[in-house]
């Protein structure tokens, strides 16, 4: 199912949450949404689940505008918030079961069956939720954002504070459910994204600064300065590397081996050519550094 986010503004007094951000997806996509802390994200995923109101703007699903009252809309989208919402005096079984009475379910106890199925919640079931592990406990939150057959699955930080294990499990899981849903899920977790997105999407301050496939992304083509990796056959003092025009970083990894970084949006391969064959020097290698998107993002974020 599509979603369009179409210009959407959102304030609190005299600060501004979201600054006309537009974006859209489309069915069957892993999104993986990044930002800062405080830069609009969990206010821009609860706009987009119907529990928030925008300023202006609009969320289209399936070419439908979301609004808080739009309740039969709402419930093609699953949502699982940052403070995992659980009432954790019940079992799991029995809270899926309430959970699962908001939606009027048809064949209500074998969805329950299913998504317990799904989310590995088998021998934990009949367990109190206030029992269970941090990861368990998020099982237990997909497992109800799941348990009405949502098309849209939307996840603000599902896998905070989890050790490794317990990060493999939900990311495999997130993974598993995109074979099926449309996912958007927001992390602080870099290599998350990496791992199991085809797409990232990055704000900061309320604005949309990139939006493109996580290889695009990755690639540190979004930048506006490219980092070369060069290995010489012989050493070259600091200074000369210096002399370069349009060299505004530079970083001695040995001897030989040096990471070069544009001031701007130049190419700095050829002058580099040009200095070796001055110098009488020969090139071994020379690389366009992957900037990675841990990187990408310092850098992006830091603009604003």
């Amino acid at each position: 199912m599509p979603i369009k986010v179409d210009k959407i503004s959102k304030a609190y007094g005299v600060q501004k949450a979201l600054d006309e951000v537009s974006f859209q997806f489309e069915e069957g996509e892993l999104v993986g949404f990044l930002g800062p802390n405080g830069a609009g994200k969990s206010t821009l995923m609860k706009i987009m689940t119907g529990y928030l109101a925008a300023d202006s703007g609009e969320v289209l699903l399936n070419g439908e505008k979301m609004t808080p009252e739009n309740y039969s809309l709402r419930q093609n989208i699953g949502y699982l918030p940052e403070h995992n919402p659980l009432y954790t005096d019940l079992y799991v079984k029995e809270f899926l079961n309430f959970a699962s009475g908001f939606y009027q379910l048809q064949n209500k106890q074998q969805k329950i069956a299913d998504v317990i199925e799904m989310t590995g919640l088998g021998l934990e079931q009949h367990k109190k939720i206030r029992e269970l592990s941090k990861g368990y406990r998020q099982r237990v939150g997909l497992a109800q954002a799941l348990i009405h057959d949502p098309s849209v699955l939307i996840l603000d930080e599902p896998t905070t504070g989890l050790d490794p294990n317990q990060l493999d499990e939900i990311r495999n899981l997130i993974r598993t459910i995109s074979r099926e849903k449309t996912v958007l899920f927001s992390t602080h977790i870099m290599q998350e994204v990496e791992a199991i997105c085809n797409r990232v999407i990055i704000i900061n301050r309320g604005k949309l600064i990139t939006d493109g496939s996580v290889d695009l992304v990755r690639s540190g083509q979004l930048l506006s300065r490219q980092q070369v990796l060069v290995e010489l056959s012989t050493a070259v003092n600091q200074e000369s590397w210096r002399s370069l025009p349009g060299v505004e970083g530079l970083q001695i990894l040995s001897e030989k081996v040096v990471l070069l970084t544009a001031s701007d949006d130049r190419d700095l391969r050829p002058a580099i050519f040009r200095f070796a064959v001055n110098q009488g020097l020969i090139i071994l290698t020379m690389n366009e550094k992957q900037a990675g998107l841990e990187h990408v993002f310092r850098e992006l974020t830091r603009t604003l």
